[in-house]
């Protein structure tokens, strides 16, 4: 089913892809919302991710990675995003409840708050975010992470295991 959607969407039928972006379009904005840190640049990545997806769609050669793809795509718009936007940025990340059981990236230590795990958390790079965010937020397994990126599982963990000593040194820093 899900790849006849596909199948559909790509060779141009509107109805398949409108079918696609309302199955996950929530996925799409909670990832552009925990990398941009506010609604308003969420909302604006979530529908460049989209047009995009739309307008490159044709090219898509494996259809089974179609989420994967679609991943990669909200990552380079959220990006995009951060390049035009200009003056302070904040990053807040979900409450707790928005994190699979078990899975919130690191706990901050007892005297800071969850403002400082913000502050930390912006100041990790956007592909550091987005697989923290892969991993952690949306409860992607390493194998999961590695097929919507196209890299070794590998690679993930490096990444991760590098994603997540940024966001400790960030925290240390802030806990001085």
């Amino acid at each position: 089913m899900e790849r006849s959607l596909v199948e559909r969407a790509r060779a141009g039928d509107a109805d398949a892809f409108d079918q696609l972006v309302r199955g996950r379009i929530d996925a799409v904005y909670r990832v552009a919302l925990a990398i941009l840190g506010n609604s308003a640049d969420a909302r604006d990545a979530t529908q460049e991710t989209f047009v995009a997806a739309w307008r490159h769609l044709p090219g898509l050669r494996d259809l089974d990675r179609f989420d994967g793809w679609l991943h990669r795509i909200t990552v380079n718009a959220a990006k995009m995003v951060l390049r035009h936007r200009r003056g302070v940025r904040e990053i807040h990340l979900a409450p707790d409840s928005d994190f699979p059981a078990g899975s919130r990236p690191l706990a901050p230590a007892s005297d800071l708050t969850a403002s400082d795990f913000d502050r930390a958390f912006e100041r990790l790079s956007v592909d550091q975010r987005a697989i923290l965010v892969a991993h952690h937020l949306e409860g992607r397994g390493v194998a999961q992470v590695a097929r919507s990126l196209d890299i070794p599982e590998g690679t993930v963990k490096s990444r991760l295991h590098s994603a997540r000593a940024a966001l400790q040194r960030a925290l240390d820093e802030l806990d001085r």
